[in-house]
């Protein structure tokens, strides 16, 4: 009898799960849950950088969209569904009581943002984040940012942890412990929430955390409260030991089966973030980048450990043992903002059409409401089909892609972007063509940075919602990039890659790679370089380093 997977992938919008053959990976059905909290604006300031989310919006899309993608499926898949696996963004950590219950799920707590999840692209804590870098560089002891690049940044863990127990005194007494993401919504389906015995990801304390072997795991409690004697005794309420993907952290349980559908005999997996599993998904192997490319853009790369050595590669978003593929090394790097560039450029355009249509008499509100959802979802594309035709470096606009602070190389959150060579005649296309070529460019600096670190790159694997919707965006980026790019096959990646760990979790296969080649999709189609187009783009990408440099000198100042 076939035996089946499901791979919960949790975006920053959405979270979408899929029920997969596991013996070829095809998709047997699936369905997505746009998180309604989230969706309203509810508990975020972006003018402050703050972004969290509700538990329960979590919760909600767990069930419903397994349930869904149950009833679309043909009958009997529920009985022969082995194995649950669970992707998430990150680093998203939550304060928990002594049961591991966040503390937004307590009625005292259910409207304070400080008691919820602190979404990866939160940057609420860039005091905090520079205080761990200067520390880490003067106590003396061992710098505890090496494996993470050297340079830790806001959007990790120990940085939203300080900083939220230092803005909320009530949440930093209620808090007994923290949970990122990715830990606990496993720990909710097999009900052993427990804080202190639930099984943590590798994937995400290795790259967030500052967790290592060499350090027998955490940063030692004298480095913490070096750093801020709010964080004593907090590292003996959190873990030492962490888990790969390809580990079973126990079976559903009873509470979730009912809600489910689904035996208690079902294996559930170890979570990890949602980069690392969708790099599994789109079939990487070692030197071939993976960029997800969403949002924002998260870039894998696996190194066989006989060959990684120790080499440390300074200012990417770590190198961790088994964070993509157990038993190899994986290293990340990304860009803070991609498709969040473009999604600004596009609200920013269509302001006026929102706000002085609502005071429009001429048509009723039905009909305004459609315009308005019509011209929205027009934009991008014939911003597009204009940029296109626009000659490489005509208009003289260059752009910076630090609208949400840079990722990598070199994290800092405080950088801004920026748009220089504006004129009378800087229309919207031209202007559109220079943040596409901007995000672009950024993309160029973490391949630059990796070999000028000695991993060599050897291709291109994307995957994500950029990757798939948006040939004018990949061209740009193969022609900066000078390299060819191949686009995978699947339209869920992620979703897939956290597929192929449901199977390896419940013993059908006996490593992540085995599951991937049998499961995997390939690749539907390749971008390849335009020479003359190679060649401008490397006059213009030196005038954006240029504008960088003098950004990030000005930005010092403010």
């Amino acid at each position: 009898m076939s035996k089946y997977v499901i791979g919960v992938d949790y975006g920053t919008d959405s979270v979408r799960s899929i029920i997969a053959d596991a013996s070829n990976g095809k998709e047997i059905a699936s369905d997505v849950f746009y998180y309604p909290r989230w969706a309203a604006g509810k508990f975020c300031n972006p003018l402050q950088n703050q972004f969290r989310q509700h538990p329960l919006d979590y919760i909600e899309g767990l069930a419903v969209t397994v349930k869904n993608a149950l009833a679309r499926s043909p009958a009997g898949v529920a009985g022969q569904v082995v194995a649950i696996s669970v992707d998430t963004t990150g680093s998203t950590p939550v304060a928990v009581d002594k049961s591991g219950t966040p503390l937004s799920m307590l009625p005292e707590f259910e409207d304070n943002p400080n008691a919820m999840f602190v979404l990866w692209k939160d940057h609420t804590a860039t005091r905090e984040a520079d205080e761990i870098n200067t520390l880490a560089r003067s106590w003396g002891g061992t710098d505890y940012t090496k494996y993470e690049g050297g340079v830790y940044s806001s959007e990790w863990f120990w940085a939203k942890v300080l900083h939220v127990l230092r803005a909320d005194d009530q949440v930093r007494k209620a808090a007994y412990s923290w949970v990122e993401h990715c830990d606990w919504i496993p720990a909710l389906l097999t009900g052993e929430t427990n804080p202190l015995t639930l099984k943590r990801s590798r994937c995400a304390a290795g790259h967030k955390a500052m967790w290592h072997p060499d350090f027998k795991g955490l940063p030692p409690e004298e480095f913490l409260v070096k750093l801020d004697p709010l964080l004593k005794g907090l590292r003996e309420r959190l873990f030492t030991e962490t888990f790969t993907c390809d580990v079973k952290v126990g079976n559903l349980s009873a509470e979730w089966s009912k809600k489910l559908g689904l035996p208690e005999t079902v294996a559930i997996g170890a979570g990890a973030f949602d980069a690392h599993l969708g790099a599994i998904g789109g079939e990487i192997k070692p030197y071939y980048l993976s960029k997800v490319m969403g949002t924002s853009t998260c870039d894998m790369l696996i190194v066989p450990m006989e060959e990684s050595g120790n080499k440390l590669v300074k200012g990417i978003c770590g190198q961790v043992d088994g964070s993509i593929i157990p038993g190899m090394m994986g290293l990340e790097a990304g860009q803070s903002a991609f498709g969040d560039i473009y999604a600004w450029f596009r609200d920013l355009l269509l302001w006026p059409v929102e706000e002085l249509l609502s005071q429009s008499s001429l048509v009723d509100q039905a009909t305004k409401d459609k315009l308005v959802l019509e011209i929205a979802d027009q934009i991008i594309p014939e911003l597009s089909a204009k940029a296109e035709k626009i000659p490489i470096g005509e208009s003289g606009i260059v752009a910076l892609d630090w609208m949400n602070g840079r990722r990598t190389p070199d994290a800092n959150q405080l950088l801004k972007g920026a748009i220089f060579g504006l004129n009378l005649g800087s229309d919207a296309p031209r202007i559109f063509r220079a943040l596409v070529e901007a995000t672009a460019f950024g993309a160029k600096k973490i391949v630059d940075r990796f070999v000028s670190e000695g991993v060599r790159i050897d291709g291109i694997v994307a995957l994500g919602g950029v990757a798939k919707k948006s040939p004018f965006v990949m061209q740009v980026v193969a022609d900066v990039l000078n390299m060819p790019i191949l686009v995978a096959r699947s339209e869920q990646a992620c979703a897939l890659g956290t597929a192929m760990a449901a199977a390896t979790v419940a013993g059908l296969y006996p490593t992540v790679l085995d599951a991937q080649k049998a499961m995997g999709n390939g690749y539907e189609m390749e971008y390849k370089p335009i020479k003359e187009n190679a060649d401008v783009y490397s006059r213009l990408y030196d005038l954006y380093s240029e504008s960088g440099a003098f950004v990030e000198h000005f930005s010092k100042k403010l």
